[in-house]
């Protein structure tokens, strides 16, 4: 009997790591060299923020995404902070608010480099986490070295709060990780006690416990709605590790995998659209990725990026910022303090064809929140709102709608008229007359196509559109111009096809009625 290799078929199997081109990249930045082990760096389709060396407190460097090439010495820092600044994260539903927090306790709002929007003041050590809740607007979390989570609601005029809505209690030492479910309603963490705790946030309850001694987990990660969890940590031989484990049974995990000596942390990225796992090492250059099956062997390994520059932080760029017609699935900033430089890497499904790919391009998260704070506070669970990547998909499209012309005799028909006697009876047939009148009328529709095709964009005049204020602004239009004209080009060639069979009707007609 033959044995037959078990082969898996993906269509992110030949997914690679394209690094970008030194023009591309962020020169010149002094990164941090603080050995805190967080991202460092925080990405929206807007700006790039990373935290950076500075004298006498904590600051970091907010930069415009397209402003790549080497930075100014004297580009001006975002200060407040007394202390090390140890996380950052964009609002997901405001791409120009941003918090941080430090060493000094405090966690601020900033909107510009003067002073803080707000100043969230609550724990009394240092301020390690900050996380936004996924589908609630203006909810924070945040962890400090008081072993203490405080939920903060920021839908208040104060400048200054100092009164979370609530504070979970639940572990005896620093925690480490925190990772939200879909729709928020529940909470992971990891802890320096090595465990895992799935916990009820607005109840302060917590659900399972999963303490394994063969794996010192460091960070944890929900897998969107395949109800799993995914954790990186090290062996009892103190080798890098991963697991799986079942949301529903955190006794013993589903999977565990050694995967090297290295000493550096391991940072787990997940994508819910694709069910692609990406795992990045700090320290050095790799980074692994899988694919997320719901069924044994649930995790699929598919390749892995290498490069010579160790990272000392990552950070991501949402779906929402990706270049769609590149076929950029996922977009990774690297930050390299040998070299001061920021490196964007794009990952990429290998494409020929140059249409939108709606395939590995599903509905995403968008940049609108499904709940209010007081919603969520309240007990309501909602999941994100949901947008298509599409170019000029949120636009209307008042181009005119053209009918698909009937068919005047379907080919099974012709064949069988033509084998009771040859000819077709002449009540089924049309005059030649009628049959050139409509091709003379779909070469006129084809005319009018081609003249909407140069002047029309997305149902808009592109000659009427207010000029694109910003760079984004025009590279939305330019791929909505682009999508359009793939499309109409596409009703030309059907406009095409449909002249041709006239004129094969016409040419048939006229030779059994002996005109041709």
């Amino acid at each position: 009997m033959s044995w037959h290799p078990q082969y898996r078929s993906s269509k992110f199997r030949h997914v690679y790591g394209k690094a970008a081109s030194k023009e591309k990249c962020y020169d010149c930045v002094p990164i941090t060299r603080n050995v805190h082990d967080n991202h460092f760096c925080a990405v929206n389709p807007h700006f790039i923020a990373v935290v950076t060396e500075c004298a006498g407190g904590g600051a970091f460097l907010v930069i415009p995404i397209h402003q790549t090439g080497k930075l100014d010495p004297h580009y001006p820092k975002i200060c407040g902070h007394k202390g090390n600044v140890l996380d950052i994260k964009w609002n997901p539903f405001n791409d120009f608010v941003i918090a941080s927090c430090s060493e000094d306790a405090t966690h601020l709002l900033t909107r510009n480099i003067t002073s803080p929007k707000k100043e969230l003041l609550g724990h009394i050590r240092r301020v390690g986490l900050i996380e936004w809740h996924p589908t609630a607007n203006n909810i924070l979390f945040s962890s400090g070295y008081d072993y203490k989570i405080m939920i903060w609601n920021l839908d208040t005029k104060d400048a200054v709060i100092s009164n979370p809505v609530k504070i979970l209690d639940a572990h005896k030492d620093v925690v480490l990780s925190m990772s939200f479910n879909t729709d928020g309603s529940l909470l992971a963490t990891a802890c320096r006690d090595r465990k895992i705790r799935l916990i009820d946030p607005r109840a302060g309850t917590v659900l399972q416990v999963a303490s394994y001694k063969s794996h010192k987990v460091n960070k944890v990660l929900f897998l969107g709605n395949v109800k799993k969890l995914f954790s990186t940590g090290t062996s009892q031989w103190n080798n890098r590790q991963i697991a799986l484990w079942d949301q529903n049974d955190l006794s013993v995990p589903l999977l565990e995998e050694d995967l090297d000596g290295s000493s550096g942390l391991l940072f787990p990225f997940y994508d819910s659209d694709t069910h692609m796992l990406y795992v990045v090492g700090k320290g050095d250059g790799n980074i692994r990725y899988y694919e997320i099956s719901p069924e044994k062997p649930y995790l699929n390994y598919l390749m892995e990026y290498h490069s010579h520059l160790p990272q000392k932080g990552i950070g991501m760029m949402p779906k929402r910022g990706l270049e769609v017609s590149a076929c950029e699935i996922f977009r990774f900033y690297k930050l390299i303090p040998t070299k001061s430089l920021i490196e964007p890497i794009s990952m990429i499904v290998p494409r020929r064809s140059e249409s939108y790919q709606e395939d590995i391009y599903p509905l995403t998260t968008g940049a609108q929140p499904a709940l209010t704070a007081q919603e969520w506070l309240n007990g309501v669970n909602k999941g994100p709102l949901l947008v298509s990547l599409r170019p000029g998909s949120g636009g209307v499209n008042s181009l005119p709608q053209f009918l698909e012309p009937e068919p005047l005799i379907k080919t099974t028909d012709q064949s069988q008229h033509q084998s009771r006697g040859g000819r077709m009876p002449l009540e089924d047939m049309q005059k030649p007359s009628e049959i050139e009148d409509r091709r003379k009328h779909l070469k006129v529709e084809e005319k009018s196509l081609k003249n909407e095709q140069m002047c029309l964009s997305n149902g808009f005049d592109v000659f009427e559109c207010p000029s694109p204020k910003t760079e984004n602004e025009l590279l939305q239009m330019f791929y909505r111009q682009q999508e359009e004209i793939r499309r109409l080009r596409e009703l030309v060639n059907q406009r095409d096809v449909q002249i041709k069979q006239l004129e094969l009707e016409l040419r048939n007609l006229c030779t059994d009625t002996g005109r041709y």
